[in-house]
């Protein structure tokens, strides 16, 4: 819809903060409630100033002792709901004993600002309360006014005006509260059809991995199986040719060594897809399985271990772990052939680790046969690889030793 977006979101929120945020004693305190809190305050300084000047003056007679009392009454009950946690049963307390305070108070002073008072509790106990609530306490104001007005001679017109303006801010006070319920409702339903487009948003990216898998699976894995069976045959028919032509060993030994590149690659494709189809094997397995195939390969120690407690990790964060772990593995092959390595997955509370620690080779020493093989920018690559996942990943010699350490929230 054009017109609904995120100012929309914020008008409703805006509206609705005033309602609730009042029965939660830690809610920051938004612009309308400071403003409603200020006028309290005014209405109740008025009240204070006014009643002391209208007749009965305070302690003049029986009358003015009881409206002084009442005042009393009246001032500390507002001060202590300006200044107490909005709790629902405690407000219900205080708006109880402001509307009978302030219903005997207008009695007694009927020409003062006392009829602020009933004002103020009825249109209050209207917009915060049940409707069952609030009628009581409505009642509760006009018949304690009534009651002290008829025995101390209040006119009729004011016997009947007074309760008449309580009762017309009551029934505002119920409009406001079902608006403020109508905002409320608003407000949950927009926060759930935003969560339902977030799933149906994320559902339709799994479905496009999904498809993108499947699209590799066809298209690469089967074209690399295709290849591996054509050199293997050709590898076939190259050995039973006459022996002892050099080129004829060099074209065997190429053909072999394409045929190992297929399977590796064929691995990786396999790899690549249950990255994207979100069902890889475990990290942990899949860290396993690469010590042990580097160690049957070179005949040299790949010590792996886990720290911590085992959990899933993204598929994203699995794959990038892996390739830090090969490419360690790659470059101590590389370059201190023969020496052992030792591999960990670390889990904490926030994140996935992986060291692999390998001593350096001798000093002055060139390394292996495939030292000078490369690109020289594997770590580069894995830097970048960590990065893109929120991680960091750190390489270089320390006491004697190569060590790549990747950390990756998880």
């Amino acid at each position: 819809m054009a017109g609904v977006g995120p100012r929309a979101g914020r008008y409703v929120e805006d509206v609705v903060r005033s309602f609730p945020a009042r029965w939660r004693p830690h809610a920051t305190s938004s612009d309308p409630l400071r403003l409603i809190t200020t006028v309290r305050v005014l209405v109740l300084m008025g009240v204070v100033v006014s009643v002391p000047f209208a007749k009965p003056h305070l302690g003049a007679g029986d009358r003015g002792v009881a409206v002084a009392v009442t005042l009393g009454v009246v001032a500390a009950t507002w001060i202590f709901w300006l200044l107490s946690a909005r709790s629902l049963p405690r407000t219900v307390a205080v708006l109880t004993v402001l509307g009978l305070a302030g219903g005997v108070l207008a009695g007694l002073s009927p020409l003062s600002a006392a009829l602020a008072v009933g004002c103020v509790v009825t249109a209050a106990a209207g917009v915060r309360l049940s409707t069952e609530t609030s009628l009581a306490i409505t009642a509760g104001t006009v018949a304690a006014f009534l009651a002290v007005g008829v025995a101390t001679g209040v006119p009729t017109e004011t016997l009947i005006g007074y309760p008449f303006a309580w009762i017309g801010l009551w029934g505002f006070g119920l409009t406001r509260h079902a608006y403020l319920l109508r905002a409320e409702q608003a407000e949950r339903t927009l926060a759930e059809a935003r969560r339902a487009h977030a799933a149906e948003t994320h559902a339709a990216a799994l479905a496009e991995r999904a498809r993108i898998a499947r699209e590799i699976h066809d298209v690469l894995a089967h074209s690399l199986a295709a290849v591996s069976v054509n050199l293997q045959a050709a590898e076939g028919l190259l050995g039973t040719l006459p022996s002892g032509d050099p080129e004829l060993a060099k074209a065997i030994e190429c053909v072999g060594r394409a045929g190992v590149l297929t399977r590796e690659g064929m691995a990786e494709a396999r790899r690549a897809i249950q990255a994207l189809r979100d069902d890889a094997v475990p990290l942990a397995d899949q860290l396993s399985a690469l010590a042990k195939e580097w160690e049957a390969d070179g005949g040299v120690p790949a010590d792996f271990n886990v720290i911590g407690t085992l959990r899933p990790v993204s598929a994203e964060a699995g794959l990038t772990a892996f390739r830090t772990a090969q490419e360690a593995l790659t470059n101590a092959r590389k370059h201190a052939p023969g020496q052992p390595v030792r591999i960990s997955l670390e889990f904490s509370a926030t994140e996935v680790a992986v060291r692999a620690v390998n001593p350096i080779g001798a000093v002055g020493g060139d390394g292996g046969p495939q030292a000078g093989a490369g690109t020289g920018y594997g770590l580069t690559g894995l830097r970048e690889r960590a990065v893109l996942s929120g991680g960091t990943l750190a390489a270089g010699p320390a006491d004697g030793e190569w060590r790549v350490y990747l950390r990756i929230p998880a």
